[in-house]
């Protein structure tokens, strides 16, 4: 979300402003590709074949009821994660025209003009979360959902921001412990009136509490939201975690080349993914409560998507194949908001196949309206791209 400008790339050994990674911008559009029209797509194709694969995939497509995970429920926290890498890149290139090695080191004039700048973003995607939610339809303050996935991106995002801002990497990891660490104590021993502490139901938690208690207008599940006010907490170690991912891929040495630091990240996020697994024995793995096992089990597989992404497109030069994820991840809030109402994709694809659709057998017509939705989708990201239009945020 960070200057989505057209990639370009770099010399491993350059010691010239760092590049955009490409591959940072095709994971965060295979990323979108799922919830834009990906899932209609394997969904369809589950039920027209039957083939396991394709009933399996789509099974992946559903969020957890409550405890639990699928690759659905890491769509969102893997963008956020995608939205921390790109910050070193982008606050890095801030420190170098001040002269300083680090953003924590920026004077405060300068800290200043980044504050203002970040508080602008995240005002703007919690204005545009609440569009999402249905703002416009006037439906009245009490049916009003506040809470949004957009919201939760620009919060967390921010707070994660200041800290990077004002601390060094140890106080980083500091406050990433502070964070999921907290969040769990506070879950565990906080009683709630009527259910007492440790309770992680929808009902009883204490982060469905806090929403009843503090969060207005209407909750996503009448007694619980799942971007609700205390979750954002552990939402700040998910950015912060691609903070930590963006200053190691931005680090220059000798002694750690690109094919080095990939394989590194896929060590890395193997631990991670086991670190959560072992907690996740006291504090389940949970997407709606966002739990602490959840941030480091979804950390860990984001690693291995990003380090799997790396290598082969930025490492291994491999690129042409990935230029559809580009296109969506160079304009992901443009697409993301059209995919949720702005734009009926289905009305238009329909109106350009449609007629050709009805003449397929009729258990492959699911399959290929859905097909028609990714070309129209497609086709509107490339005009935009062509035209060197990205929305900036």
């Amino acid at each position: 979300m960070s200057n989505l400008s057209t990639p370009t790339g770099k010399s491993e050994n350059s010691i010239s402003k760092p590049a955009r990674l490409l591959s940072l911008d095709a994971l965060r559009g295979f990323d979108m590709f799922w919830i834009m029209s990906g899932e209609g797509v394997i969904h369809a194709l589950a039920k027209a074949t039957g083939w396991p694969v394709f009933v399996w995939m789509s099974g992946q497509l559903h969020h957890t009821v409550w405890n639990g995970i699928t690759f659905y429920d890491m769509i969102f926290p893997l963008f956020l994660f995608i939205a921390g890498v790109s910050m070193p890149y982008s606050m890095g290139s801030k420190a170098g025209k001040h002269g300083v090695a680090y953003p924590h080191l920026l004077p405060a004039a300068a800290k200043g003009e980044i504050y203002r700048s970040m508080i602008r973003r995240a005002i703007i995607l919690l204005f545009l979360g609440m569009v999402v939610n249905g703002l416009f339809k006037f439906n009245g303050y009490e049916n009003t959902r506040f809470a949004s996935v957009l919201g939760r991106i620009g919060l967390a995002w921010f707070f994660a921001g200041i800290i990077y801002l004002n601390f060094g990497i140890r106080g980083q990891i500091a406050w990433f412990g502070i964070l999921l660490l907290g969040y769990w104590a506070a879950m565990e021993w906080v009683p709630v009136p009527g259910y007492g502490a440790g309770v992680l139901t929808m009902n009883g938690s204490l982060e469905s509490y806090i929403d009843r208690l503090l969060l207005p207008g209407r909750l996503h599940d009448k007694v619980h939201d799942p971007e609700g006010i205390l979750s954002t907490i552990p939402a700040i170690a998910t950015a912060m975690l691609g903070i930590f991912t963006g200053q190691f891929l931005k680090y220059e040495s000798l002694k750690w080349s690109m094919w080095k630091k990939g394989v590194c990240l896929i060590a890395a996020g193997i631990i991670l993914i086991g670190l959560g697994l072992l907690w996740n024995q006291g504090f389940p793995i949970n997407k709606r409560l966002w739990s602490s096992s959840f941030v480091l089990f979804v950390g860990g597989w984001s690693l291995v998507f990003l380090s799997v992404f790396y290598l082969i497109i930025d490492v291994g030069g491999w690129r042409k194949w990935a230029f559809p994820f580009v296109l969506i991840g160079v304009n992901s809030i443009v697409i993301y908001l059209a995919a949720e109402g702005v734009i009926d994709f289905q009305h238009t694809a329909n109106y350009f196949f449609g007629g050709i659709i009805s003449h397929i057998a009729q258990n492959w017509q699911p399959v290929f309206n859905a097909l028609s939705v990714v070309f129209v989708q497609l086709t509107l990201l490339y005009i935009l791209y062509r035209n060197k239009i990205f929305l900036k945020i």
